[in-house]
Parts: structure tokens; C-alpha cells; sequence
């Protein structure tokens, strides 16, 4: 990374899916590299399964933890339909790492939308550079589903300049002892499936 270059992620999904935790893992990884990280969270509807979008930017010196649309170097997704909401802040060279999963909204489940049958078609179109995996399913033979948030960071980890170690570090300070072994374990085989 050069001296005034700034790195942007953005990391969406629903309530629920563990975009706060994963957010406070990839600010930690990048506090123990060295860098200065400024970090905002949109909760929105968390609660009620609506969108949830966590922003991260870090560098040498940076000031605002907002992230301009068409600047993130990465967007993280735990659900597809979600990659496609925020897609306008990955630039034009980023990388999109999207979990295959679908979460089925009310007003789908309602009958007052449907949900598009050709999801993996339309990231295709939109995004050059995609990693789709299927995070629940990786996160299940690694121990448990909640853990796909952990098995995306993996996959994303590949796309960023922090170092192993600092991410280990990370996953074992925010999810506690209890956890840190099977996030970990998520954390590798998502770094390993792309």
C-alpha cells in the first residue's frame, strides 16, 4: 500500500448474519497491521431482518470512516440480494465476495414482491470480479452456520494486505476463547475456498 492510499471495504446483509462482529474483526486486523481504521455501522432494520451495512477504511491517516460509492476495494455480502443493493460503492476494479445464501424478506414471504430466480446471473453481470461461495454450507462442516460471517472474511482476506496473524489475533479477541477456535477454523476454510 502506498503512503496516502486508503482501503475500503463495505460489508452488508441482514440482521442477524454477524456484519457488526465481522466488521469489528476487520477493523481489529487492520489495527494490529499498523494501519489507522475508522469503522461506521448502519444498523437500519437489523433487528427486524433488514439491511445491515458495515463500512471500513483504513490507511496510514484516515478521516472519515464513510466510504464514497464507487471507492471500496471490497464488498462483503452474507446475502445476495444485498451484494446487488450496495453494489454502486465497489470501484471498478474491486472485488465482490458474496455468500450464495437467501434470506427471504417479508414483503416476499407476503406476496408483495418475488425474489429474482437468477440471483448468480445478475452478480455475474454486475460484478467483474466475484467470488460466490456458499458460506452457510462452508461454516456448517466447520462447525456451525453462524460462522459463515467468519468464512466470508476468510475469502475476503486473500483481497487485502493484512497479515495472517493479525486476523487470528482479531477473530480471538472479539469472539472470546469459547468461539475462537471454531471462527478460526471458519476463518481458514473461506480463505481456502477461493
Amino acid at each position: 500500500m502506498s503512503q496516502g492510499q486508503i482501503t475500503s471495504i463495505v460489508l452488508a446483509g441482514v440482521g442477524g448474519q454477524g456484519i457488526l462482529l465481522a466488521s469489528e474483526i476487520t477493523a481489529q486486523a487492520a489495527m494490529l497491521a499498523g494501519f489507522d481504521v475508522k469503522t461506521n455501522e448502519v444498523h437500519g432494520m437489523a433487528q427486524r431482518g433488514g439491511s445491515v451495512i458495515g463500512q471500513i477504511r483504513y490507511g496510514k491517516k484516515v478521516y472519515s470512516p464513510l466510504v464514497a460509492k464507487g471507492t471500496a476495494k471490497v464488498l462483503i455480502a452474507l446475502e445476495q440480494i444485498e451484494a446487488l443493493r450496495f453494489s454502486d460503492y465497489l470501484s471498478a476494479d474491486g472485488v465482490a465476495v458474496v455468500s450464495s445464501q437467501a434470506i427471504i424478506p417479508v414483503t416476499v414471504s407476503s406476496g408483495a414482491a418475488k425474489y429474482p430466480q437468477n440471483v448468480k446471473q445478475m452478480l455475474e453481470d454486475v460484478f467483474k470480479k466475484l467470488v460466490f461461495i456458499d458460506a452457510a454450507k462452508i461454516a456448517i462442516e466447520a462447525g456451525n452456520i453462524r460462522a459463515a460471517n467468519t468464512v466470508l472474511l476468510g475469502a475476503m482476506s486473500n483481497h487485502l494486505d493484512l497479515p495472517i496473524e493479525c486476523w487470528q489475533t482479531a477473530i480471538e479477541s472479539a469472539v472470546g476463547e469459547k468461539y475462537s477456535e471454531l471462527n478460526k477454523k471458519a476463518f481458514s476454510a473461506g480463505r481456502n475456498s477461493t
